[in-house]
C-alpha cells in the first residue's frame, strides 16, 4: 500500500465485519477511522467531528448512501464536506456521478483505495 498523509476517515457500511476490517486496515496505515453502520449514525458522526474522507456504502438499511452524501455535501457536519467515495457491489451509476468524488466496487481494491487516499 502507498504511503500517504494521515487522514480521518468515516466508514459507512451496514456490514459490520467489513467495516471493522476496513477500519483496522486504515489504522495500520496510520489513518484514523470511525465506523457508522447506517446513514443516521454517519450523519451523527459528521455532526460531531470532521472527516477528510467518507467511504459510503450505497445500500444502507435506513437511507440510501446517496442521501447521506447529499446531506454531507449540503454541510451536515463540521467543517468542509469530506471527499466522498461511493462503495457498492455495482458499477458507478448516473445517481453517483457528480455527487461522489470516487466510486469503488466491492470487493474493494485496496490499491485503488490507496490512490484515492494519496
Amino acid at each position: 500500500m502507498l504511503e500517504s498523509m494521515s487522514l480521518n476517515v468515516l466508514i459507512v457500511d451496514d456490514n459490520r465485519a467489513a467495516a471493522e476490517l476496513l477500519r483496522e486496515l486504515l489504522e495500520l496505515q496510520d489513518h484514523t477511522a470511525q465506523c457508522a453502520y447506517n446513514g443516521q449514525q454517519a450523519l451523527d458522526a459528521a455532526a460531531e467531528g470532521t472527516f477528510d474522507v467518507a467511504l459510503i456504502d450505497l445500500s444502507l438499511p435506513d437511507m440510501h448512501g446517496t442521501e447521506v452524501a447529499q446531506q454531507l455535501r449540503a454541510g451536515h457536519g463540521q467543517g468542509p464536506a469530506p471527499r466522498l467515495v461511493a462503495v457498492s457491489g455495482h458499477a458507478a451509476s448516473e445517481a453517483t456521478r457528480g455527487l461522489f468524488d470516487h466510486h469503488l466496487q466491492k470487493p474493494i481494491d485496496f490499491e485503488a483505495l490507496d490512490r484515492i487516499l494519496a
